[in-house]
């Protein structure tokens, strides 16, 4: 009979015919057989109590609860110890201490405690072991080597049990007769574990009925578990004991807890349980690559939540990290504190980190595209309100520390929402009782609250936090398409200089926002910004890895099991994902509308292998060589054609390609984007028409200029007039007759050669900037960084010289970045490593 399993309940044999009866309640002959089928792992459960009166026509037999087997297991093993101590058999004390100690840390499993005896005797192994190890030397040439291998395990084994122990045993040595004593009465205090009648048969073969008050219903491990409000911190000093131990059944703890939570009647013995029950549920998955259970995520939130509510409503408790040592076996009240103020050791703000990382980990872990997903992203409304109730706690006790921590917390949950989402969150955590100094009911906007939150961690003491509530908040303004903001307080804010030293998940945050400043330049228009802006990070290759959507695969080099594990925990869920295919077709159209009109201005071929969007012109140069072009079916292809056609001075084709392409039904305020990206056309098509036929014409009309490209001849004259003037083109405006009047500067052989040595000379130069500031110590050069005045000096001095080299060799080329490319270099490089 096992103990694992409930204790047995005392029962009358089914039958009365001799032959019907069980091995079970057979005489105390065949019973002998039974003692002999123990296993040795579970001695302590498979050993049956025989004893009866063999004598008695009645026969009785008592069946031993699973405390008292474990008790004489462990009486056993350490008689066996005994007795191999005698022989010096340090081979069989090592086997038989290891199976003491499995019998003890089950002990310890069900919250019960360990026997004087055991303490006695280890301490007695303790002294007979380092008197054995003072005679090492001489025992050494007498021992075999597995006696002597032995020896040496079990000085470590015994070091260790003793440590885990240390309390019991200075206890004991102090005086052995008042830890009798003790422990004898707290046995005595425990509710015993009933020994059960059996009744045995008689000779006739009749069964006895019992009386129905034989029947007593046990507990699991055969005694009946009572918890009341008087052992409530020695139940907890168990549980807590035997934590992080092998074997230790966590469940079983989860449970013993909860009990406790429901006979606990203080408000400390309330918070003193819950901290105990929260940690309990967090440490019941060991394993940092999967997610806690759902239903355990949940209870621990309400209890965090119960918690909160406890020392915000009672100020004469407080639970601080740090605080001085106290007796936790005592109850403690706020009249036997000096300040009349009750601190508790633990922490509220990393119950609350955990339950986000936790939220976090499952959302990795779910299918995004199941309904599961969408279920469990609605408990981020609580999440939330427990957020918003740990703030107002730490507002009102004034700790500063974490409450900037949990102020962060709440502000990664709503920077990056639409307004709808957040004025949901808001409202549910409006309901809680915490008042909030800071809310959407009192800022009345989003932009305004969040400003507050970000406000507040900008005069926090930590740079992580000041880092990380810049990024958010710089997020929000180009999520809102306030680019000139967002661009501003990035620049303002240096950051691209200090990143590289960052942890991981900051280089993400800095990723996400330099590519949502992008997508905001191109929503507002700003073609050239949103070029600059998303150039970088679209030449690694790795888009999808720098903003932590997905796995890059590298084609010559493969990552370890522990380097993808690393890299799939630090991924984003999926709703918080920007469309790489959207942000793909923004950085492509962008860089059709810079690249295209810089083509047909340079003549040279040696200056059009020098490309402003690298990845855009391999895009267009593969689509040139091929024989057979098809209807296009993917987003590149749509672009590919579309500049083709842009090339050849058909606008409205290319226009047609370009608002045809599905993937903007996800762009916000899709017509909009739409509606400017046909106007853009229309003026990069008559930009390209006009550095493309400039050498062919002496003169050409405004008119018909507008009448080509659909524009006003307004419009018409002022892109004109703004070639002539950046001298872009060379050229000049006739209002009189409404013409463009064209100039040509033919160079002779001289010239020629001059330009060609200027060019080269100016190559030769800006390599030696970028020799002298790797020299000086610089981690990239000045044209990628740029993060600096010198750097933003020197673009513009190499500008200038290009500007004039092109001027010289009349018209081309001038058709340069201007502030967008001067902003890329405030930018700096995005393409941060995250391994």
């Amino acid at each position: 009979m096992s103990s694992d399993d409930d204790a047995a309940i005392s029962r009358p044999a089914a039958s009365s015919k001799p032959t019907g009866m069980s091995r079970f309640l057979k005489g105390q002959s065949d019973s002998s057989s039974d003692s002999d089928s123990s296993d040795d792992d579970e001695s302590d459960d498979s050993d049956q109590d025989r004893s009866g009166d063999e004598e008695s026509g009645d026969e009785v037999k008592f069946i031993k609860s699973a405390k008292d087997k474990r008790v004489d297991a462990m009486e056993a093993t350490m008689k066996a110890m005994e007795n191999a101590q005698k022989i010096n058999d340090w081979v069989a004390i090592s086997n038989e201490f290891d199976k003491l100690t499995r019998l003890v840390q089950r002990q310890a499993n069900v919250a019960e405690r360990v026997p004087s005896f055991f303490i006695r005797n280890l301490s007695s192994l303790e002294t007979s072991l380092s008197a054995a190890l003072a005679k090492e030397k001489d025992a050494k040439k007498k021992m075999n080597a597995s006696n002597a291998k032995a020896l040496n395990a079990m000085k470590q084994k015994v070091k260790k049990t003793v440590k885990e122990h240390e309390r019991d045993i200075v206890q004991y040595q102090k005086d052995p007769e008042a830890f009798e004593r003790e422990y004898a009465a707290s046995v005595s205090i425990e509710t015993p574990a009933p020994r059960t009648r059996v009744s045995g048969i008689s000779e006739g073969g009749d069964d006895e009925t019992p009386e129905p008050e034989d029947f007593t219903t046990v507990g699991r491990g055969g005694r009946v578990a009572q918890y009341t409000s008087d052992g409530i911190f020695k139940n907890l000093q168990l549980v807590q004991e035997a934590r992080g131990k092998k074997n230790t059944d966590k469940a079983e703890q989860i449970n013993i807890l909860e009990r406790l939570l429901e006979v606990a009647v203080t408000a400390y013995q309330r918070i003193r349980v819950l901290l105990a029950l929260i940690s309990s549920r967090f440490d019941y998955n060991s394993s940092i690559s999967s997610h806690m259970p759902i239903e355990l995520w949940l209870s621990a939130q309400r209890e965090v939540d119960q918690l909160i509510a406890i020392v915000a409503s009672d100020p004469q408790y407080s639970v601080e990290e740090v605080t001085q040592d106290y007796d936790e076996l005592l109850e403690r009240t706020p009249e036997q504190e000096a300040d009349g103020v009750v601190r508790i050791r633990g922490s509220i703000i990393s119950f609350v980190d955990r339950l986000d990382d936790e939220f976090t980990k499952s959302l990795q872990n779910i299918d995004p595209h199941g309904t599961e997903y969408v279920e469990r992203l609605r408990d981020e409304k609580g999440l939330y309100q427990t957020i918003c109730r740990s703030q107002g706690f730490y507002e009102k006790t004034e700790q500063t520390e974490p409450l900037s921590r949990v102020i962060l917390r709440r502000l990664e949950h709503i920077y990056s929402k639409p307004d709808a989402v957040v004025q949901a969150l808001e409202s549910s955590a409006a309901l809680s009782p915490s008042v909030l100094s800071v809310s959407l009911a009192n800022k009345g906007t989003t932009t305004a609250l969040i400003h507050s939150l970000c406000v507040h961690l900008y005069k926090s003491g930590n740079p992580v936090l000041r880092t990380r509530a810049m990024l958010c908040h710089i997020y929000h303004h180009a999520f809102h398409n306030d680019f000139y903001t967002a661009r501003d307080m990035f620049l303002m804010s240096h950051l691209q200089e200090s990143i590289h030293a960052a942890d991981v998940a900051t280089q993400i945050l800095y990723n996400r926002t330099v590519v949502q400043i992008g997508l905001c330049a191109f929503r507002v228009g700003l073609i050239r910004e949103a070029q600059a802006t998303l150039q970088d990070i679209f030449t690694t290759q790795r888009v999808k890895e720098l903003l932590a959507q997905g796995v890059h695969q590298q084609r010559y080099q493969t990552m370890t099991a522990e380097q993808e594990k690393a890299e799939r925990q630090r991924q984003l869920p999926f709703h918080m994902h920007i469309n790489t295919e959207l942000l793909e077709a923004a950085f492509l159209v962008s860089s059709m509308l810079v690249e295209i009109p810089l083509l047909a201005s340079i003549e040279s071929e040696e200056l059009k292998r020098k490309a402003v969007s690298k990845p855009f012109r391999r895009l267009l140069d593969f689509a040139d060589r091929q024989v057979f072009t098809g209807p296009p079916e993917s987003t590149r292809d749509h672009i590919m054609q579309a500049s083709k056609a842009l090339q050849d001075g058909d606008w409205e084709k290319c226009r047609d390609l370009i608002q045809s392409i599905k993937i903007w039904m996800l762009m916000p305020e899709a017509g909009s984007v739409k509606e400017m990206l046909s106007k853009r056309i229309q003026e990069e098509g008559l930009r390209t028409y006009l550095f493309t036929y400039a050498p062919h014409y002496s003169t050409v009309s405004l008119s018909l200029l507008s009448r080509t490209f659909s524009l006003s001849p307004r419009a018409t004259t002022s892109i004109v007039s703004k070639m002539i003037w950046n001298e872009e083109l060379s050229a000049s405006l006739d209002q009189s007759s409404g013409v463009v009047v064209f100039h040509r500067i033919e160079l002779n052989r001289a010239q020629q050669l001059a330009q060609t040595l200027a060019d080269r000379v100016n190559a030769m130069v800006e390599q030696n900037e970028k020799s002298l500031d790797l020299k000086m110590g610089g981690t990239s050069s000045w044209n990628e960084r740029g993060d600096g005045a010198k750097g933003e000096k020197r673009g513009e001095q190499t500008q200038e010289r290009k500007g004039r080299t092109e001027r010289s060799r009349g018209g081309g080329g001038g058709a340069t970045r201007g502030k967008g490319g001067r902003f890329a270099q405030g930018l700096g490089t995005v393409a941060t490593r995250v391994r």
